[in-house]
């Protein structure tokens, strides 16, 4: 199978489609995982929906969920899979100026929690049920929303367009935002969703 990226320029249809669950009976998925490892590996990217080229199950690939280690390190892999992963709880409240290899050069200030807790299995049909706290929990929230055909600029406070090589110098003056590490985050979610 060939790897294509999808982006809002010829494929926000397709972008905005609710990927289906893993059959985990089916062992194919595993090819499809490595698919999503070898795009991740050559691009600089924080993570990967599996929508994002071309297979619209509900699989995310974390490849760089900390602000420690810049995008440009194509060495660095935390090799995190999901298969089907669901969101049980989430709290606090983040911001950050997130882009998207499907969303061109559209950068949007998005509110995240800042801790979830969500249930998936690994690439071998193992339940997890795990916390994913900060920055990581923001990268995962970005990538759940591609699984309901959600775009960050959907829900983004303000977007601009910036190109790639001059975000890094943006978010360095705009930098990742903990509002709070308690609250309640679905009360300001339905919040903004009233706006």
């Amino acid at each position: 199978m060939e790897i294509t990226r999808k982006t809002i320029l010829n494929d926000e249809k397709y972008l905005r489609q609710i990927s289906q669950p893993v059959d985990l009976s089916d062992e194919s998925y595993k090819e499809e995982i490595k698919l999503l490892e070898q795009f991740c590996l050559e691009t600089e990217c924080f993570a990967l929906a599996a929508i994002q080229i071309g297979i619209p199950k509900r699989m995310i690939y974390l490849k760089n969920t900390t602000l420690d280690v810049p995008l440009e390190d194509k060495s660095y892999n935390e090799s995190t899979i999901l298969i089907n992963p669901v969101i049980i709880s989430r709290k606090g409240h983040t911001r950050y100026w997130e882009a998207c290899l499907s969303c061109l050069n559209n950068m949007g200030l998005v509110s995240r929690p800042y801790e979830m807790v969500v249930e998936y299995y690994d690439v071998n049909g193992v339940q997890h049920n795990e916390i994913f706290e900060g920055f990581e929990a923001t990268v995962l929230s970005h990538e759940l929303d591609h699984l309901d055909g959600i775009l960050h600029m959907d829900i983004a406070e303000e977007v601009i367009n910036i190109p790639r090589e001059e975000r890094k110098a943006y978010r360095e003056k705009h930098p990742y935002e903990v509002i709070s590490k308690t609250c309640d985050y679905d009360e300001i979610f339905m919040k903004k969703l009233k706006k």
